[in-house]
């Protein structure tokens, strides 16, 4: 089984020379942010992560959370653990002074946020969940709920949740038929929550919920939910707990992976009704809701990106150590380990260049996220939302279908020990699968992306963005005689080409056959990431080439870097033309057969 060692040469890389860094120390708040910060924050994260939880992580998979009699009680380890994890100040990394938090950027969060998950990402979905109900009760609760609940939750004392989920409503939240019956200066909620990441534990105090509802006069669909807090355990004025809250958790499910963190049925209201304070407005909670969803959306791609990174270093000590045959075309002398194959070369370059594309682009996101949020100019946080906003559905959706098949991909490179479970590496494929699924299937963000993102402002967002990543063509064309640098403008220049191209279609189809459009969705999303993630990995190799020329003494670092993007631009890239020939010529067969025919 292999050791976990957070990759923090590469996220120093991305912090400090992909991400403007001194943009990002400018923003109000941010002002302590350096290098020298970033580099002990990785460092003590990283030690953290491989010391505390990694050593639980397949002991925990193989145990699992486990419940009776409506107490869940989580695997051996993890509530010392979280105590540590609480102790050492790491869930208030990126909140609010005001409440206890640190207030480091997202792209410094981010960062720390993929090692934990890579450690151990059923430990990681706790914090993970609660910095995002943090983020809604900041954004939309009363001062009373943000002074009642926010200290607690900064801290990581207390843990959140979001309840959306229903039995007989999926995605689909028009669906809900949680009931929120007002009462005083408080409503009474009653209904079944399927799904609820952590919803029950014994690693924190209290539990804070957050629950999508209807009240009695809430007109149907989407537009009658509105959002409440319901504690586990009611808050008394002077901030002290109280009387157990009239919710429990009635079972946990059998799951495929992340066996380690408790998803949880939860029952609201079999004894009279459970307490829950109304969020802002009645018939106003999906929109609230939406700010905790995009930011688990945000970071269950870097939960991608760190399942894509874990897997590689498992395939990468397994290639090194596994002798079996000899070099290609040897037939005499001794055996060699696998990593001389150069098949096995192929399948390792192929997971270390998507990984770091991965990483890249998800810090691209977070850089705009901190813009959005911080930056005094208006046109400047009016142009990081846009930003943002574009790309989330693009890193939740790609980063988490690659970690797919990068993690599938160190399967196969163990071989038939890949696929028996003391190897370790099945349980990043199966703890891989469901970032695919969670905060809106791929399908879900792919549609998102083309209708709100591409067709509702035509365009204007994306195709800004495909003219900035066009920019980067006049460097790449500086350097006509490298080989590498002119493979990767060759592959650029034709990825921007498809990408423009099926961005023209879609803003010419959508309007009159959104059908048609959907059908290419998919496509369209794996396409822009791919080239995004490809424009990311070809400016590194131009920041290489510049330190290399420079005199670094990080040899083996910065020609890695030019090796992964010419691997990148050579096998990776040229997957743009297909998803482009799938969005703009694709749909008549997808909408060919009538349902009797399937």
């Amino acid at each position: 089984m292999s050791i976990y060692a957070a990759p923090i040469r590469d996220m120093q890389f991305v912090l400090q020379e992909l991400v403007d860094l001194s943009a990002i120390a400018s923003l109000p708040g941010c002002e302590e942010v350096s290098p020298d910060l970033v580099g002990a924050v990785l460092e003590e994260a990283g030690k953290f992560a491989a010391g505390v939880l990694d050593p639980l992580n397949w002991p925990g998979d193989q145990t699992g959370a486990q419940a009776k009699d409506g107490v869940v009680t989580t695997v051996p380890g993890f509530k010392e653990a979280y105590r540590q994890f609480v102790e050492a100040g790491w869930p208030a990394l990126g909140g609010d002074p005001r409440y206890g938090g640190q207030g480091l950027p997202h792209v410094l969060s981010q960062q720390v946020s993929e090692m934990w998950n890579s450690a151990n990402m059923s430990f990681c979905l706790c914090p993970m969940l609660t910095n995002g109900a943090t983020l809604a009760i900041a954004r939309h609760g009363s001062p009373q709920q943000q002074d009642t609940y926010l200290p607690k939750l900064v801290t990581g004392e207390w843990t959140g949740t979001m309840n959306l989920t229903e039995p007989q409503a999926g995605s689909d939240l028009s669906a809900v038929r949680t009931r929120a019956v007002p009462e005083g200066d408080h409503y009474r909620i009653f209904g079944t929550k399927i799904y609820i990441t952590w919803g029950e534990h014994d690693m924190a105090d209290n539990i804070v919920h957050l629950v999508l509802a209807r009240t009695p006069d809430a007109p149907e669909g989407v537009k009658g939910i509105s959002l409440f807090i319901v504690p586990k355990v009611l808050v008394n004025a002077d901030g002290s707990l109280g009387a157990r809250n009239d919710v429990k958790c009635v079972s946990i499910e059998h799951k495929l992976g992340i066996h380690a963190s408790p998803t949880a049925v939860m029952q609201y209201g079999d004894e009279g009704g459970a307490i829950g304070y109304l969020v802002g407005q009645e018939n106003m909670g999906l929109s609230y809701m939406f700010t905790m969803m995009n930011f688990a959306r945000l970071e269950v791609g870097v939960e991608g990106v760190a399942m894509a990174q874990r897997a590689y270093q498992h395939a990468l000590e397994y290639a090194k150590t596994r002798v079996q045959g000899r070099e290609v075309g040897v037939k005499t002398g001794d055996r060699v380990s696998i990593i001389h194959h150069p098949d096995v070369r192929r399948m390792l370059l192929s997971m270390k260049s998507q990984t770091e594309a991965m990483r890249a682009l998800a810090a691209a996101a977070a850089e705009a996220l901190d813009h959005a949020l911080l930056n005094p100019d208006p046109a400047r946080r009016q142009q990081g939302q846009a930003v943002f906003d574009l790309l989330t559905p693009v890193v939740k959706g790609w980063c988490t279908e690659q970690s797919i098949k990068i993690a599938s991909t160190g399967v196969q490179i163990h071989g038939g020990m890949g696929f028996v479970e003391e190897t370790g590496a099945a349980q990043y494929l199966r703890d891989a699968r469901i970032t695919s699924i969670y905060e809106g299937t791929t399908g879900i963000q792919a549609n998102d992306l083309i209708g709100r993102k591409i067709a509702y402002e035509k365009g204007a967002t994306a195709l800004a963005y495909i003219a900035h990543m066009r920019a980067l063509d006049a460097d790449l064309a500086t350097h006509p005689a490298h080989p590498g640098l002119a493979a990767m403008r060759a592959a650029l220049a034709a990825g921007l080409r498809d990408l423009e191209q099926a961005t023209a279609w879609l803003l010419e189809t959508y309007p009159r056959n959104p059908g048609a459009a959907s059908a290419g969705a998919v496509p369209y999303l794996k396409l822009f990431g791919t080239v995004a993630g490809g424009h990311q990995m070809f400016r590194a190799a131009l920041i290489a080439k510049a330190r290399l020329d420079e005199g670094s003494t990080e040899h083996d670092f910065y020609r890695a870097k030019l090796a992964t993007a010419r691997f990148y631009a050579e096998h990776i890239m040229p997957l743009a033309h297909a998803f482009r020939v799938a969005v703009t010529e694709g749909s008549p067969a997808v909408l060919a057969l009538e349902e009797a025919q399937f």
